[in-house]
């Protein structure tokens, strides 16, 4: 139909300006965690995003991620949550709880309040692969910070 609109986020402008940005960040695998931090927050302060509009808070690890976006979500502060961890393979089944039960938590957060939660929890075979999701263009906390504001402009558009 021609009345329709369709939006695409790739053609929308990626602005963090007048947006409210939660992160919740994994303490566990810091020394992976650290490095999706800077890279969400280098990229939301590049886009006009100001040191107000940003609010980062530590959990011990990624199981602890859900329930933190929860609180955040439920403050109605935010109009955005970026959730930023590293579960890399162990020896155990430890690892798929952890995977599985992260990010369905996560995702139940958006539906419930019918907000972008975005999922930046890294689940890797290897501490090589983790590390190489962590560095420069590949960061995937670049790519999660990316995301939260495509979402928001998208949501804003329909």
């Amino acid at each position: 139909m021609s009345d329709d609109k369709i939006y695409s986020s790739s053609d929308l402008e990626l602005s963090a300006k007048s947006f409210r940005y939660a992160i919740a960040a994994a303490r566990f695998n810091s020394h992976i965690v650290d490095k999706l931090l800077d890279g969400a927050l280098a990229t939301l302060k590049s886009c006009g995003a100001n040191e107000p509009q940003l609010t980062v808070v530590r959990v011990p690890g990624a199981f602890e991620l859900p329930l933190t976006c929860q609180r955040f979500a439920a403050s109605g502060q935010f109009d955005v949550i970026i959730a930023l961890g590293c579960v890399i393979q162990g020896e155990t089944p430890h690892f798929d709880y952890v995977c599985t039960e992260s990010a369905r938590g996560i995702m139940d957060v958006a539906l419930k309040y019918d907000l972008p939660v975005i999922n930046g929890i890294l689940t890797t075979d290897t501490h090589t692969q983790a590390e190489a999701r962590a560095q420069g263009e590949k960061n995937k906390g670049v790519d999660a910070a990316k995301a939260a504001m495509e979402m928001l402009n998208v949501l804003h558009a329909i």
